[in-house]
């Protein structure tokens, strides 16, 4: 099996610019087969005798009782992450990980009512966060024990808050009657004005919270991708430096250089100096949009960056990427991508935290392919990851 996949331009055929005519034909009749075949599907599936029966058949029942399970998650997903919410914002999982704790005990260590306290721990345990011990104790379940060695996905949930406010009313989300979102705040340089002129104070939240998450994300992207095969590597868009730091130990003799705005480039100096990277790593600022990008780069990164902007801030971003590269330079994006193989509700996650942000959207591969091609790069791959869910990588050079 190969190690990555080669993603290439759609093939048009070189005279008329695309199928002929008879495969043009051909594929309209395959497609009216597959519609009318969805159509049954759907017929059946929403009619309520073939529901009774479905449900009923020994061998169809477990299909529909998983249809339903998944069907009712969907309705109960809401209502899921606030008691994930509390439980993070109670601080649960730390009263639990030094052991099973009884409910008297836990209900005086989170301040909470005991009938609360049982409502909350009974939910917990239905979501496996929270398991039943012996003894009437209550012990971290699989997902709570995960997500204590996860602190970045704790960070991430707690400022879930925000998001839930702005998703109050999805459809005036959508209808662009909602413009002033708590993510907006947070995210001061989404709503395309001057964003090298926030201050410090103005990208504080928001750099930590990406520091907070970006290791996991930087471990992920640094086993797909060796970077020792290079000399310079220039982070776009890297934040406080995490993300750099990490790569530094990756590859020993790699040169860094970030970009960031100015106030955000500051708190990377900060953590360079905190890691003993001074002679090694340097942090400019100003907007990738706009201004012109450091030289000396044979590798560029955007990791977590691309989809936070809409296609035009994306393209002349990448546009800006190619022009900072030599010839055969590499350019190394990593983000979390729609359409991902069993994980497609990342797409409709970041469909809609970035629609509350007020910018960017999530893209398949082959349209950031296509992005990328359009900015001047040739020879588009996609690396495997180890969590495709948390990000994937493309490599393209010029």
């Amino acid at each position: 099996m190969p190690l990555d996949t080669q993603i290439t331009r759609p093939h048009q055929d070189a005279t008329t610019g695309g199928p002929d005519r008879a495969d043009h034909e051909k594929g309209a009749g395959r497609k009216g087969l597959v519609d009318r075949l969805f159509a049954l599907r759907n017929r059946l599936l929403a009619s309520p005798r073939f529901q009774r029966w479905a449900s009923g058949f020994p061998l169809t029942r477990p299909i529909a009782r998983r249809r339903a399970r998944d069907l009712f998650d969907l309705c109960a997903g809401f209502v899921y992450s606030q008691v994930l919410q509390a439980c993070v914002q109670l601080r649960v999982f730390d009263a639990l990980v030094g052991g099973p704790r009884t409910l008297d005990w836990l209900c005086r260590e989170l301040s909470l009512p005991r009938d609360a306290g049982v409502r909350l721990l009974d939910a917990a345990v239905a979501l496996r966060l929270v398991e039943r011990r012996s003894g009437g104790r209550f012990g971290l379940g699989v997902h709570g024990a995960a997500l204590m060695g996860n602190p970045g996905v704790t960070a991430m949930i707690e400022h879930h808050a925000l998001l839930y406010a702005d998703l109050r009313d999805p459809v005036a989300l959508l209808r662009g009657e909602q413009r002033d979102t708590a993510l907006g705040r947070l995210w001061p340089y989404a709503d395309g004005g001057a964003p090298a002129i926030l201050g410090a104070q103005q990208v504080a939240a928001y750099s930590t919270l990406m520091a907070a998450s970006q290791p996991l994300v930087a471990a992920d992207v640094l086993a797909a991708y060796r970077l020792d095969r290079h000399r310079c590597l220039l982070d776009l868009g890297g934040g406080d430096g995490t993300f750099l730091t990490e790569a530094a130990a990756s590859a020993p003799n790699l040169k860094l250089m970030l970009f960031d705005l100015p106030a955000v480039a500051d708190r990377a100096r900060e953590r360079f100096r905190a890691a003993g990277l001074n002679g090694r790593a340097e942090a400019f600022g100003g907007d990738f949009r706009t201004d012109s990008l450091p030289n000396g780069a044979d590798i560029v990164s955007l990791v977590r960056v691309v989809h936070d902007h809409d296609d035009d801030a994306a393209l002349a971003i990448l546009g800006a990427a190619w022009q900072a590269l030599p010839p055969g330079g590499t350019l190394l994006l990593a983000e979390p991508m729609a359409g991902t193989p069993h994980a497609e509700g990342v797409g409709a996650y970041f469909a809609f935290y970035l629609l509350a942000m007020g910018s960017g959207r999530p893209r398949r591969t082959d349209e950031l392919s296509a992005l990328l091609h359009t900015a001047g790069f040739a020879s588009v791959r996609l690396l495997p990851t180890r969590r495709p869910m948390l990000v994937r990588v493309l490599v393209a050079s010029k």
